[in-house]
């Protein structure tokens, strides 16, 4: 349930009403837009059902939400979220762009793609310490030692990290070396990874599963923000389906979805989405014109001996035409990058 104050509605007011909610052991949230203060009361469905608070000074209305999501709802929060990251703003009129290997694999590889991505325009450098593969033969990341390399990179070329997480239990040695903390498509209903995070006082990415419906991508955001981390970001990139063509099929349907149930900014992963490096420009444009707030693209210094997704990376070269082209697309839509 949400309730919608008037637009008179004085702060003495509002408090009270927030305070005759929290008294019946509910919690509130209160969002506060131009013209008019929302609260949003989340807890116990049935001790939610016998407030009575239209009858309160200010009040204006009461409407029940039907969305097992609240936090994330649009409706408990009017207002588009930007998320501050140490500075850098997504979801604001800026469009952010992170880009990097897919795998860290060594430092001359990951310092030569930081350098050409910084170049280029990007705000974030990213990279694999924990890679989660198909097959267990697969290379699976330096951990650790990933980690270090990105951080030593990301602060010569001065850019912030963003990597996967993988385990609950790695959230404290993720968030030291990284200023995001990226859940992959594998993990995207990992609930006691998602738990954990919610905890985190670090920006999550939180990428669209496999087979995931809007709606349960939706419900995994809850999770974080559930437990207090309200620093989301959705990242389409791409679903499953009969196509066998493409890695996967970009849904750039979900952006325009997201934009409508939710204020939390999303971003398009182009590379995932298509696993062909020739197809990673025009999405990256479709993407920015159909709302995303960013890109996040894989750039290798040589994809041609990549340990992992070569044939979904770009060159530095290429990297520097999408961010020439994707400008242009900004600029029409009254955006910049």
């Amino acid at each position: 349930m949400i309730i919608v104050m008037k637009p008179s509605a004085t702060q003495e007011e509002i408090d009270r009403v927030k305070d005759k909610i929290e008294s019946s052991g509910l919690k509130t949230h209160i969002s506060t837009g131009e013209d008019v203060t929302i609260i949003g009361i989340i807890g116990d469905k049935s001790k939610i059902a016998t407030l009575e608070l239209t009858h309160l000074n200010g009040v204006e209305k009461t409407v029940h939400i039907t969305e097992k999501y609240k936090l994330v709802s649009r409706n408990f929060h009017p207002a588009d979220s930007i998320i501050d990251c140490d500075g850098i703003k997504i979801g604001g009129n800026e469009i952010v762009v992170m880009a990097g290997p897919c795998a860290v694999e060594s430092e001359e590889q990951l310092f030569e793609a930081a350098e050409s991505v910084k170049k280029s325009g990007a705000k974030f450098l990213r990279g694999g310490a924990f890679k989660p593969r198909t097959s267990p033969y697969d290379f699976q990341g330096l951990a650790e030692d990933g980690l270090k390399l990105l951080r030593k990179a990301a602060d010569k070329f001065d850019l912030k990290v963003v990597t996967e997480i993988i385990d609950q239990n790695d959230v404290e040695l993720v968030e030291k070396y990284s200023d995001i903390l990226q859940v992959g498509a594998r993990n995207a209903q990992n609930f006691q990874l998602l738990k954990a995070l919610g905890k985190s006082h670090k920006p999550v990415l939180l990428k669209r599963g496999l087979s995931e419906t809007i709606s349960e991508w939706l419900n995994a955001a809850e999770y974080i923000m559930s437990g207090g981390n309200e620093n989301v970001i959705f990242c389409e990139r791409g679903i499953r389906t009969y196509e066998t063509y493409t890695r996967n099929t970009l849904d750039l349907s979900a952006v325009c979805a997201i934009k409508n149930l939710s204020h939390l900014p999303v971003i398009v992963d182009p590379s995932h989405g298509t696993g062909r490096w020739e197809m990673i420009i025009p999405m990256s444009r479709a993407g920015i014109a159909a709302g995303a707030d960013g890109l996040i693209v894989e750039v290798h210094p040589h994809p041609e001996v990549a340990w992992s997704d070569g044939a979904q990376s770009l060159t530095p070269k290429k990297f520097a035409i999408l961010m020439d082209e994707s400008r242009k697309i900004a600029e029409a839509v009254g955006r910049k990058l």
